[in-house]
């Protein structure tokens, strides 16, 4: 990966919707060649999609919460079956399984706190294999996604 590969990443994590003509201007290069460029990070897995990032309480989605659930069962099965229910949640965001005293970290936005309090006795807690859960709200997100340092990637 060199330099202007770099400064492609940069770009569209900063602006995804910036155009090949704009990528390629500011690298100096020909159209034809951004356009290649970018296409063999999108083949090489380095770019894995695009898309528009939502603000969720405009949505009407005001409260957002971290929930820690630990698993009864650590085999393959029981926990294949967690993680298709909890991909099957659309109010989950994000969810890491972890090491430590919680096997997951789920990430939920939903529109109240009655939509929290139902997705969490109902959807979450009523999911095979749930030993125990425990709900965090936040107060106030400081710091948001906003794409990957690529301070250390390795020079050509």
């Amino acid at each position: 990966m060199d330099a202007i590969d770099k400064n492609i990443l940069e770009s569209l994590q900063r602006h995804g919707r910036m155009t090949n003509v704009e990528l390629a201007r500011m690298n100096e290069l020909a159209a034809s060649s951004m356009l290649e460029r970018v296409r063999r990070l999108e083949e090489r897995g380095v770019i894995k999609k695009y898309q528009a990032v939502l603000d969720p309480a405009t949505l009407g989605y005001k409260v957002q919460a971290m929930v820690m659930i630990s698993l009864d069962r650590h085999q393959a099965g029981p926990i294949d079956k967690f993680e298709d229910r909890i991909r099957a949640i659309p109010e989950v965001k994000s969810c890491w399984h972890l090491t430590g005293r919680y096997d997951y970290l789920v990430h939920v936005v939903v529109r109240d706190i009655d939509h929290l309090g139902k997705l969490v006795k109902d959807a979450l807690a009523g999911i095979a294999g749930v030993e125990k859960q425990e709900t965090f709200l936040t107060l106030s997100t400081i710091k948001s996604d906003e794409g990957y340092s690529l301070e250390y990637l390795p020079k050509d």
